[in-house]
């Protein structure tokens, strides 16, 4: 996977989950009967991440930073699809667990897919244009969210979403170009 790649699928990503995150909130807080039922919801997604990520993590070492991006890009289109359905807070714990988990596998890919797309001598130059891109896309999609909710069901947030998260795995997914391979080569 090349830095261009990485940067392209990272900024999708984050665009998905920008423009969907406050409908979830939403979703989160009108399914519960009560804000610690919000905070137990969010207390599961970042424990169930914290818990995971030191296996995530030895797990990356053998299978790669690639195939779990792939793994998370897949499986969050696979929970968007879902989000719109759930009906009772035990089914939002569950997905909690799994967005726990499948973030821990994002956080963790995309970290060490940056720290091998950089060139040493540069490095916080790439990270800082890296994160620079991929923070512009989420104000972009937040913006963007605010006008189109307007026209569209929340629920049909999700799904677009969900196209995106798969339209992020077919770009990691895909071999990269030899002229873009030469150059990452030339860093």
């Amino acid at each position: 996977m090349t830095y261009k790649q990485l940067l392209h699928s990272q900024s999708l990503m984050i665009t998905a989950s920008s423009i969907v995150f406050p409908f979830y909130l939403l979703l989160l807080r009108n399914l519960g009967d009560s804000y610690s039922q919000f905070g137990l919801a969010y207390g599961i997604f970042a424990l169930t991440a914290a818990l995971s990520h030191p296996l995530i993590g030895s797990w990356s070492d053998r299978v790669g930073e690639k195939r779990l991006l792939i793994l998370y890009t897949f499986g969050m289109a696979v929970v968007m699809l879902v989000i719109p359905v759930l009906t009772t807070i035990t089914q939002v714990y569950i997905i909690q667990v799994i967005m726990g988990l499948l973030g821990a596998l994002q956080k963790t890919a995309e970290k060490i897919a940056l720290s091998r797309q950089t060139d040493r001598a540069h490095t916080g130059k790439q990270v800082g244009h890296y994160h620079l891109w991929t923070s512009i896309w989420t104000a972009l999609a937040v913006i963007a969210t605010g006008y189109i909710i307007d026209f569209l069901t929340i629920g049909s947030l999700f799904y677009i979403t969900s196209f995106m998260y798969v339209a992020a795995g077919v770009l990691i997914w895909q071999k990269p170009k030899t002229v873009e391979l030469e150059r990452h080569h030339s860093l």
